[in-house]
Order: C-alpha cells, then sequence, then structure tokens
C-alpha cells in the first residue's frame, strides 16, 4: 500500500531584502541637461548650437596619427604600459612651457596630467571640499561645475556679476559673510555666457582671496580661443593669488577631446593632495595618450593649428552674430564674445527658452536653455548658443529653422521681473 501524499501547499520564499540606499550626492545631483539635448540632436540632419563642439573637420588627423605611430613604434613597451601618476615628464614640460609662453612662470614639477580639465576640477574639488563648505561661483556658470559641487556635498553660493563678470566689492562682502572654502571661475570666455574679466577685476580678486583667505579655481578651456581684443592674464598671475590659484587647462579645445588630456598647476601642498586623489580615481591618464601628445607637441606647430582653428571659429562667432537679429524675436538681446565658443542671448519678455527648445528640436535646429547654468534666480529667457560645430551655411540655415520654431510656438506667460540681474 503506498504512503499517502502530501497535499501542503509549499511555503513562499521570503522576498528579498533591498539593498542599501544610493549615497545622498548621488540621488540629490541632477544629471546635466545638455547631455540630453546632444543626444536628441544625434539625429542626421540636426544643426545644433547646443554641445560646445570643436569642428571635427579641423582636428589634425594626420598629425596625431604619425604622434600615435611615433609613440607606439619608438616605446612601444612604455606607451602599453602603467605611468606615474604625476603624468609623463615630457607632457608636462611641454604644458609648463606653454604656460610659461603665455606669461606665468610655470615648470613641469607645477604640473599634474589630468583626463581632461573635468577631471582636475573633481580633483581639487576632493581635496579641499568638505560637505557643507561653502564654494562661491559665478551666476551663471559652467554646468558640470554645479554637479562636481554638488556631489562634494559643498553649499554652493552665487556671486553678483555683470556683462563683465564677477562684481569685486559684491565678491569682498559675500566672502566676509560667508567664509567660503573657493571660488571657482571661468574668467576668460566663460561658459555659459562668453565673457571675459577684466585685467582690472582680476587683480582685485586677487587681492580678496589673499587678504581675506580664499583658494581660487581658475577654469581655462578657450583661453586660446582669441579672435580679437587684448590678451587678458591670468588670475594665477596677479599679486596675491600665486600661493591659492589652481589652474585648469585642457588640449580639448585645440588639439581634440577624444584624448581626454587636461591639466593642473598648482601650488606643491595642494598638487600632492590632488596626486593622491587622483590615485584613487584611475592611478593616472593614458600612457599612450601622454605620450603620443606630447610627441605631437615636439614635432607639429600647435600654434600653428590653432591659428587656424581661431580663423575659423571667428567667421562662425560672425555668422552667428550677423543672423541672430532675424532669428530671435524683437527685443532680445545678446553679447559679442571676443573668443571662445559661446554667445549669451536673453529673449524678451513674455518668453521661455525652455519651452521654445521643443518647437526648435521639431525644426531639427538646437540651442541650451540657460535656467540650468544658474546657481541661483535663474533666468528662464536666457540660452547659450554654440557656434564652433557648423559651417557659416550651416549656421545660416540653422538659424532660419530657429526663426521660424520661434515665429510657430507662442510665447510662454512672462516670468515677471527678471530675478538677481
Amino acid at each position: 500500500m503506498r504512503a499517502p501524499v502530501s497535499r501542503r501547499c509549499p511555503v513562499p520564499a521570503a522576498a528579498p531584502t533591498p539593498p542599501p540606499a544610493f549615497a545622498t550626492r548621488a540621488t540629490s545631483t541632477e544629471g546635466s541637461p545638455v547631455r540630453e539635448i546632444l543626444a536628441l540632436t544625434e539625429r542626421p540632419g540636426t544643426i545644433s548650437f547646443a554641445g560646445g563642439l570643436p569642428a571635427p573637420e579641423l582636428f589634425d588627423t594626420g598629425g596625431l596619427r604619425a604622434a600615435y605611430d611615433t609613440a607606439l613604434t619608438t616605446t612601444p613597451r612604455r606607451a602599453l604600459q602603467y605611468s606615474t601618476t604625476e603624468g609623463a615628464p615630457e607632457l608636462r614640460e611641454a604644458v609648463a612651457a606653454r604656460a610659461t609662453a603665455r606669461g606665468l612662470p610655470t615648470g613641469a614639477d607645477d604640473v599634474l596630467i589630468t583626463s581632461g580639465s573635468q577631471q582636475a576640477l573633481t580633483l581639487v574639488t576632493t581635496t579641499l571640499i568638505e560637505p557643507g563648505d561653502v564654494v562661491l561661483v559665478e551666476n551663471p556658470t559652467y554646468l558640470a561645475a554645479l554637479q562636481c559641487f554638488g556631489l562634494a556635498g559643498a553649499r554652493v553660493v552665487p556671486v553678483p556679476c555683470d556683462e563683465e563678470g564677477i562684481l569685486p566689492d559684491a565678491l569682498d562682502t559675500i566672502v566676509a559673510r560667508e567664509r567660503p572654502k573657493l571660488l571657482y571661475t571661468v574668467p576668460t570666455f566663460q561658459n555659459p555666457t562668453g565673457r571675459t574679466l577684466p585685467g582690472t577685476r582680476r587683480a582685485a580678486v586677487a587681492r580678496t582671496a589673499a587678504r581675506l583667505g580664499l583658494w581660487l579655481v581658475e577654469d581655462d578651456p578657450y583661453g586660446e580661443l582669441r579672435y580679437e581684443g587684448a590678451h587678458v592674464p591670468w588670475l594665477a598671475a596677479h599679486p596675491g593669488a600665486e600661493d591659492r590659484t589652481a589652474l585648469l587647462g585642457s588640449f580639448s579645445k585645440i588639439m581634440a577631446p577624444g584624448l581626454r588630456l587636461g591639466w593642473l598647476r598648482a601650488p606643491a601642498a595642494l598638487r600632492r593632495h590632488a596626486v593622491v586623489a587622483k590615485q584613487a580615481a584611475d592611478l593616472h591618464t593614458s600612457t599612450v595618450d601622454q605620450l603620443a601628445a606630447a610627441h605631437y607637441l615636439g614635432a607639429a606647430d600647435l600654434d600653428a593649428h590653432v591659428a587656424t582653428v581661431r580663423t575659423a571659429y571667428r567667421d562662425r562667432r560672425d555668422a552667428l552674430l550677423t543672423g541672430l537679429g532675424d532669428a530671435l524675436p524683437a527685443g532680445s538681446t545678446w553679447n559679442r564674445p571676443e573668443g571662445g565658443m559661446f554667445v549669451w542671448a536673453r529673449l524678451p519678455e513674455g518668453h521661455d527658452a525652455t519651452a521654445l527648445l521643443t518647437a526648435a528640436i521639431s525644426r531639427q535646429v538646437a540651442f541650451v536653455p540657460g535656467s540650468p547654468f544658474f546657481a541661483a534666480h535663474p533666468d528662464p529667457r536666457t540660452l547659450r548658443l554654440s557656434f564652433t560645430t557648423h559651417t557659416p551655411q550651416e549656421i545660416k540655415e540653422g538659424l532660419r529653422r530657429l526663426g521660424t520654431a520661434i515665429q510657430g510656438a507662442a510665447p510662454g506667460p512672462g516670468p515677471g521681473p527678471d530675478p538677481g540681474r
């Protein structure tokens, strides 16, 4: 006789315990709307004034190919091996020589090679900022800097600015009141506004930093892209700034962004701590890319290449400026940057740049609304237009599309008085 078969229902397995929550700094920091807009504009035929992208047809692909060939032919074992955190000595020497030629005496030991200047900013922030520390920024400012400071848990405080940048008297007041750790600034052809801080104001900023105790972070990815006007010395070159300025530079805008090569020039103590932070982040920047860049700087004439790029970008800037009056609504205003990649515009009362973007993308043209660049009191009527990626003919067509989009988009409710400006 068979034993009875049990009819008991199986006991359901216990629900798995979810993993611990994400860090607050990750969930409280927004993604970049610029990167999201770039994803929307990748479809063929779109003319984008959104990203600050160098013109790919101007890359010196032949010179760079030869530089990589040299690195892989003459020193293949070294090129494909681990390297020192500080960077390849020959590239550091080349960076130092270029900085010295631009009026800031620099030695190779003053330089740390980074994976783009964005990493240099991250390393400085990691080294200096504790959660709750105050960081001062221009308003508006570089969006990825706001992300970087947000991830570090900083309290970001905007400094009042006008069409030329930071107002020194306002900076004095805020430093005395807030006791910040550092001031972050893009003083030359600023992102997003394209404006340049005059030399007299740079000297005043340096004096404030020395008198009241403040680190200065000077971000200079665009400084070599000057189309008119006189050179303005780095903030780091002014008396009072020597022992407290972290200068960030990049090869992205003058050589190629795909190399992801940047550099940090900083006082010795700050640089030593940044080296340790970089060791924890990625050990070192790509050896083969560093050696190729060093070979390129030794064999090619980068200054001549940059001169060619400047000529092309000047024509593109002028094409954008010439056509903006027909594309934007009557009553709009915009600046005329002496260099860099961006024009900053402001629509008249009753318009909202973010609302307009949807209509623009439907016409296969794009820009970046200005609001995300503000640390406080965003101006919804502002927009940033990059002029470097497309030819003058394409810029003309892009402005035609933008004008058509604006004509077809009904203005949203007016934002009222312009706060903070």
